[in-house]
């Protein structure tokens, strides 16, 4: 892998923030030339024991900086999920008791060893040193920062708008998280977007501290299998590292085509300009949509299971397509879709040639059904209740006996 600033492709793929890239570059060329790497570290809160794909977009990003040959550091918030990181709530977490914590990080370490290389990655606790900072330790914190510049934070300003409460506790947690690069001379910190104002709480602590600067690098929140909120097992919507190779694969292949970009982006090594040309491919029709998610959730498969369960499960995504009777070259028509619920029997009608009212019927007989594109069972329509379509959406119908027909959801051209 190149070295120094010639690595900068593969370290920012898809990346969002980053402050600044001429820190970063100075810090990777004088890693070169030393061969002294950068302390890179990315911090995780175990409030839950699993992780979900969501999670290793940060954890593949960690990865690159390891491949390159920088000391890529895990760090396990055992102090700081007792705080309970309020990024983005409207509401007060629910602190977790330090035994909750510490069994939650048993299998979270584990699992995270999935995609970082377990022999090179160095694990810290943040408790190591927080816990040692003592009542006067944290006074001292404090009177690093000011109450303005903490209220700053976007979901703090939201909240005090709202007349919500902000607790003393959520204040000091962005200092905290700050101290952890302190503690660790970090060089560069990754995080998710929701995470850019702590990140920077840390580079101007280890200013505070006379220390250089921290690079901050921040990641998007990667959407769930809905493709519409960030990607959470209690949305339903998440896709968890644990789970088995059909389970991961069956829910890859139900997202839509236009998701199908951000995952190959954030959750394979492929190139943007070689994602580009697939897609370019793509619309211009030399490649399937379905060929290209095949290879991605194939991709996805090996990264938790190996090549042999990727495959395996592939073949069998086949087979219940093959057994179920699903012809190929099944046409495919665009159906505009905005802000307001629609009809199925709207759908049908404008991309099939049918009426509305021959359509309902078909409806009334269950002689329209829709492919589920996880367990690829077709499902009976049995009423024409609106639904809300997204753009990027995409469904499968059969349609009496013999006709299918794929209907693609466009955002509105009004």
């Amino acid at each position: 892998m190149p070295q120094g600033s010639e690595a900068l492709p593969l370290l920012l793929k898809g990346a969002v923030d980053l402050i600044e890239r001429k820190e970063l570059e100075a810090k990777l060329d004088r890693a070169a030339k030393t061969g002294q790497p950068l302390t890179v570290k990315a911090g995780f809160d175990p409030s839950a024991p699993d992780i979900h794909i969501g999670h290793t977009v940060l954890l593949r990003k960690l990865k690159h900086f390891q491949d390159a040959g920088h000391r890529a550091v895990f760090l396990i918030g055992d102090f700081t999920a007792r705080i309970g990181d309020p990024s983005g709530k409207k509401a007060t977490r629910p602190q977790l008791s330090r035994e909750q914590v510490l069994e939650n990080a048993k299998t979270f370490a584990d699992q995270a060893f999935k995609v970082l290389d377990r022999e090179k990655t160095v694990i810290e606790y943040n408790g190591t040193w927080l816990d040692a900072l003592g009542a006067d330790g944290f006074i001292r914190l404090a009177g690093k920062y000011t109450v303005a510049r903490i209220l700053e934070r976007d979901d703090f300003k939201k909240r005090l708008a709202a007349n919500q409460p902000i607790f003393m506790h959520e204040l000091l947690y962005p200092l905290v998280q700050g101290y952890d690069s302190v503690a660790m001379k970090a060089d560069v910190e990754l995080g998710g977007t929701d995470q850019l104002f702590n990140l920077l709480v840390g580079r101007d602590l280890q200013r505070e501290w006379g220390q250089e600067p921290q690079v901050v690098l921040t990641m998007p929140l990667l959407e769930g299998t809905d493709g519409v909120e960030k990607m959470s097992k209690s949305l339903g919507n998440a896709i968890g590292v644990t789970d088995s190779p059909a389970e991961i694969l069956g829910k890859i292949m139900s997202i839509s085509d236009q998701l199908m970009w951000r995952y190959w982006e954030l959750l394979t090594d492929r190139s943007v300009p070689d994602i580009e040309a697939m897609k370019r491919d793509v619309v211009g029709g030399g490649l399937h949509p379905k060929t290209a998610k095949t290879e991605l959730a194939k991709r996805i498969v090996a990264d938790f299971h190996g090549e042999a369960a990727a495959d395996e499960a592939a073949l069998e995504f086949e087979r219940r397509f093959t057994q179920k009777q699903i012809p190929d070259g099944i046409p495919s028509a665009s159906f505009e879709v905005g802000d307001t619920p629609v009809k199925i029997s709207q759908v049908i009608a404008r991309t099939t040639g049918l009426s509305v009212a021959e359509t309902r019927r078909l409806i009334d007989q269950k002689a329209i059904k829709e492919l589920d594109p996880m367990s690829s069972e077709l499902v009976d329509i049995t009423d024409d209740r609106p639904r809300l379509r997204r753009p990027g959406d995409q469904a499968t119908y059969k349609i009496g006996k013999l006709r299918w027909i794929t209907v693609r959801f466009e955002p509105s051209s009004t």
